[in-house]
């Protein structure tokens, strides 16, 4: 494995999600000990709605309280059994105080315990005539916290799939001096062929940051057909790492030296005409 001065491997997981929660926590566990042991990574992070079938029908049934339920203390376990830092993907999350539900991300460290929790803020309400309709505010409520890490002296923004698409919000964590952002996501098969890869690049572009998207295998029969392609773009916006639309482990590295360097060469964040405008977080 290679030694770094400031950075890390990171190993995506593109799984295969069907109906049995139990085996896709099973299948989840596996690969991230191959990615572990085979791979050398020492992040490992896994698709949206990892641990269910993607659907608005499917939520309720799904969800758990985060962190008592089986998917997080299975999540918990194995990040502290191989040491890693672990992005857990989403899972369909039942609020204890006020039992509504959320799309949620948790982040686990490597002594195993609960980081940070990321409730998907943008909801994944479009309709394309001919294409695809979808609602997640039928059943999910969204959030209103924007959510960071420190992974071995990376500053890491989560996001979840149709966050993507909101530049704001990736200003945001920019302007918290965030070094990656990490979306886990599930475009589909009008959506992603057409954005997956130009939002992920778009937002490495705009922030000059390392983005890592992370989607389920494909499954032709499912309800909802997942593009795949997760992929790792560099700052320089360039794809370093990619799978097709198969199960897989994807791996780059991630060198921070490189988020230094675009910077300094290419100073969009320090040329920002802030007199005129600027993005801002509102006090909540």
């Amino acid at each position: 494995c290679p030694i770094f001065t400031a950075g890390f491997r990171i190993a995506l997981l593109q799984l295969k999600v069907g109906a049995d929660k139990a085996q896709n926590i099973e299948n989840a566990l596996a690969k991230i000990r191959s990615a572990v042991a085979d791979k050398g990574a020492r992040v490992v992070a896994l698709p949206e709605c990892f641990n269910s079938p993607y659907g608005t029908q499917h939520f309720p049934a799904y969800a758990e309280e985060i962190p008592s339920g089986e998917t997080s203390r299975s999540l918990a376990a194995i990040a502290k059994e191989l040491g890693i830092y672990l992005i857990g993907g989403t899972i369909p999350e039942k609020c204890r105080t006020d039992s509504k539900l959320y799309n949620t991300c948790t982040v686990w460290s490597p002594e195993g315990s609960l980081l940070a929790t990321y409730r998907k803020i943008h909801l994944f309400d479009i309709n394309i005539p001919g294409g695809i309709t979808f609602r997640e505010s039928d059943v999910l409520t969204g959030g209103s916290t924007l959510a960071t890490v420190a992974i071995d002296g990376a500053k890491v923004g989560l996001g979840i799939c149709y966050d993507m698409r909101f530049d704001e919000l990736a200003r945001l964590y920019r302007n918290q001096g965030c070094d990656m952002l990490i979306y886990p996501g599930a475009f589909n098969m009008k959506t992603g062929p057409l954005h997956w890869e130009l939002l992920a690049r778009g937002r490495a572009n705009d922030t000059q940051s390392y983005v890592a998207t992370i989607s389920p295998a494909r499954d032709p029969a499912a309800g909802y057909v997942a593009w795949g392609h997760s992929m790792v773009v560099d700052p320089w916006a360039k794809v370093i790492a990619e799978a097709n639309e198969e199960e897989a482990i994807v791996v780059a590295d991630v060198n921070l030296q490189t988020v230094d360097e675009v910077r300094a060469q290419i100073p969009i964040f320090s040329q920002r005409r802030t007199d005129l405008y600027a993005t801002n977080a509102l006090e909540q």
